[in-house]
This record gives structure tokens, sequence and C-alpha cells, in this order.
């Protein structure tokens, strides 16, 4: 397993914590995700996924990814 924290831009409430954590869950080959207002610190499996993959899914729920 692959740790990792993104730096998340656009966050400023517990809608935005549930929104991206949602996002994150849905991709296959995440583990875990916890969300906070500003980051995400994940475990994946990277046999299955990068992690590019899972900032993707971030974007696709309206929130920039910062320093990646």
């Amino acid at each position: 397993m692959t740790e990792a924290t993104i730096k998340i831009d656009g966050m400023s409430c517990q809608h935005c914590v549930m929104r991206v954590k949602k996002a994150i869950d849905a991709v296959a080959g995440v583990s875990m995700s916890d969300v906070q207002v500003g980051s995400a610190a994940v475990k994946f499996d990277e046999s299955k996924l990068k992690k590019e993959d899972i900032t993707t899914a971030i974007e696709k729920a309206g929130y920039k990814v910062s320093g990646q």
C-alpha cells in the first residue's frame, strides 16, 4: 500500500469534505481516505491505480489539487 497526502484548494466546509471523500472512495483501489478541509490522506494500491487517478477524481468533484 502507498500512502499520500494530497493538498486541496477550494474546500471551506464539512460539505466540501464529504464531497471530496465520496469522490476519493469511489476510486477503485483506494483502501482508506481521511479528508479534512484543505487535504486528504489516502492509502491506495499502486498496482491498481496512480495518485493522479485520485487527484483527477478530486478535480472532477470541483476542487483544485495543489502541489502535485
